[in-house]
């Protein structure tokens, strides 16, 4: 919300007070005096007008969860333990998750309670990188490297995947790499060469790794570094 919004949205200030009171430097965003009526006032905002707090602001909060197997990535669901179970925090409902896993599906998850900065995670215009082991019925066919590179088509959707990499570690296991998240599309894509996907874990999202030592369930605060990788 625009700062001169928020100030006329209080019951004793009409338009022309909070003019008043911006360009007299009385009131202060975050610690900091502004004049501007279109700075941005977020939930996260402590807003100040003289020594009075108008608005003390929430605590962002970020995590990196490392899902395991047959947890529902969901704020709830009626027949099984959601992601927001795992956690040991106060106000879980106010936590929302920064891109899904299925149900099937491990590895690295992000929730937090900023919308905005779970939006720039999952842009489709960001085309952050998400990085995936990936574990197969068959061999895998050295010929999905190009065919992945270069895109898939997908009739349901008629559209044709963003270029993703591929990387071979063994007969049936590899590194992908993808730039969008369709559905269930990594096991659409090997599916294509008739090659099922039995395990699927996510190693990491844009620069933001999974951390090794977190164990299945487990779960720490993202470190400043981390948050502002978007």
């Amino acid at each position: 919300m625009r700062l001169d919004r928020f100030l006329s949205n209080l019951p004793r200030f009409n338009r022309q007070d909070v003019r008043q009171l911006l360009a007299s430097g009385r009131v202060r965003v975050d610690g900091q005096v502004n004049r501007d009526s279109h700075a941005e006032v977020r939930v996260f905002s402590r807003v100040e007008l003289d020594d009075q707090v108008l608005q003390a602001g929430k605590a962002a909060r970020y995590f990196m969860l490392h899902k395991p197997l047959g947890v529902v990535s969901a704020t709830e669901h009626p027949e099984h333990r959601t992601v927001l179970d795992l956690l040991d925090e106060t106000d879980k409902h106010e936590l929302h998750l920064a891109g899904r896993l299925d149900l099937n599906t491990s590895g690295l998850l992000l929730i937090t309670n900023d919308g905005q900065w779970s939006r720039r995670v999952t842009a489709p215009q960001g085309k952050q990188p998400k990085v995936y082991r990936v574990e197969t019925e068959q061999p895998i066919d050295p010929a999905c490297i190009e065919v992945f590179a270069q895109g898939l088509y997908f009739r349901f959707e008629d559209l044709l995947t963003q270029p993703a990499e591929l990387q071979i570690l063994a007969p049936r296991q590899a590194r992908l790499t993808l730039y969008e998240g369709r559905y269930h599309q990594v096991k659409r894509m090997f599916g294509h060469f008739q090659n099922k996907v039995v395990g699927l874990h996510r190693l990491s999202m844009g620069a933001i790794t999974l951390d090794e030592r977190l164990c299945p369930g487990q779960y720490r605060a993202l470190t400043a570094a981390e948050i502002a990788c978007f």
